[in-house]
């Protein structure tokens, strides 16, 4: 992995606009390479390095921590754009993201330590779930504390961006005592091996694949708690979930593209058709403005949700119970995981309805909008999001974020 350091003192702004000005052509020459990417298999590392490299990972470090401290809905505008040029990339932001909002309600030595190495161009990846064996609300994975911190054991699959990331950020059970801590650990550390075996038929580049942990030393500053019910943990989920919404956003806005500028280069035509050159055909016009209006509103929708995150964040003071503000984050987050997914499976689906059979050439990988928006759409199954949201408005009922993934038990209460 190449590591390139950033000038601390070159601070981002954290406008849009200006940031826009600052990514777009990064994120343009991303787009250039992303089917070439896709047929070879070739993981986007020194594109997420150029990433780095210009600041892209301290979007959200606060301003009194020399960060921009831009705003989680103008984040979320760029990572759409990003994900528009390649949707690997914006999902394995997701791990370092999520880290870095969870930092804002950790304790000052924690933030000290941390926040300086993200400045610096440090990146974090994620290793939470488990594939299996592990009953529901438990672990395997173990830290066992110390006088130095405590040494971490355990394997970890679907561990997006952790093959590209400097640390990666494990949930564990800690050894002799109830309760998960999060240890952060360097991938290159020892005891530690990060492997390249995700075998999904999408997001393939995103390393969402196996991490081992034998042995590991962790230092003090590096053992995070997590309060059930706290800002942090009522945030985070809904954070996460918001971050895999913008990356289907960004798969919508890029089946509009690849739709219009189909279209707009066709020659041929069909006999059954109006005769005319794709480009004037009122009945492919209108197929290509079905698949816009879907990424408009899907886009619409993700940043009406950031805006939610924001008003939570605002109300939020230290880690203490969740105010309602942060808990009306997570209903909104529901809201938008039972329509986005819905709206981008429907844009990469309609592509196909703009050119013919053509479009199934595997040069144009065109097949990969949509292998990849149902590899994001499954991370949290959408009849249970839309249960919940039916049992908040029923009952008022505050729906409970993603936080556990295991094994049920036979009667079908969690452990």
């Amino acid at each position: 992995m190449t590591h390139i350091t950033r000038d601390q003192s070159a601070v981002l702004p954290a406008d849009y606009a200006s940031l826009s000005a600052r990514f777009q052509p990064v994120f343009d020459d991303i787009a250039s390479g992303a089917v070439a990417r896709e047929q070879e298999r070739r993981l986007p590392f020194a594109e997420i390095a150029r990433l780095n490299d210009a600041g892209f990972g301290t979007l959200r470090v606060p301003t009194e921590h020399g960060g921009p401290g831009a705003s989680i809905e103008t984040f979320i505008r760029l990572l759409v754009d990003l994900a528009q040029a390649d949707s690997n990339v914006a999902h394995q932001y997701r791990s370092h993201f999520g880290f870095v909002d969870s930092l804002r309600f950790q304790p000052e030595e924690v933030q000290t330590v941390w926040y300086p190495r993200v400045l610096a161009g440090s990146t974090v990846g994620n290793a939470s779930t488990e594939k299996g064996g592990n009953a529901l609300g438990r672990l395997n994975t173990v830290i066992t504390e110390n006088e130095r911190g405590g040494v971490l054991d355990g394997r970890k699959f679907y561990t997006t961006g952790t093959i590209f990331a400097d640390y990666t950020r494990v949930s564990a059970a800690v050894d002799g005592r109830d309760g998960r801590r999060f240890a952060v650990v360097p991938t290159a550390g020892d005891g530690v091996t990060v492997l390249d075996d995700w075998d999904g038929f999408g997001q393939k580049l995103t390393g969402t694949g196996t991490a081992i942990f034998d042995g590991v030393d962790v230092e003090p500053g590096a053992l995070l708690d997590r309060i059930p019910g706290s800002s942090d943990a009522v945030h985070e989920a809904a954070f996460f979930q918001l971050i895999l919404l913008a990356v289907l956003s960004g798969i919508a806005h890029a089946a509009r593209r690849d739709a219009a500028a189909l279209v707009a280069g066709r020659a041929r035509t069909f006999n059954t058709g109006s005769g005319l050159p794709f480009r004037d055909d009122p009945l492919i016009q209108e197929a290509v403005g079905r698949i816009a209006a879907k990424a408009y509103a899907a886009e619409a929708i993700v940043r009406q949700t950031a805006r939610v995150l924001d008003a939570g964040i605002a109300a939020t003071s230290g880690n203490a119970p969740a105010p309602d503000e942060v808990q009306y984050s997570e209903v909104a987050v529901e809201h938008a995981q039972v329509t986005v997914p819905e709206l981008a499976l429907g844009a990469a689906q309609e592509l196909f309805l703009t050119v013919g059979a053509s479009a199934t050439s595997t040069s144009k990988a065109l097949d990969r909008h949509w292998r990849n928006a149902q590899t994001v759409a499954t991370h949290n199954p959408i009849s249970f999001r839309a249960r919940a949201i039916g049992d908040y408005w029923i009952n008022g009922t505050l729906p409970e974020g993603l936080n556990a993934i295991g094994d049920a038990a036979r009667n079908g209460a969690s452990s």
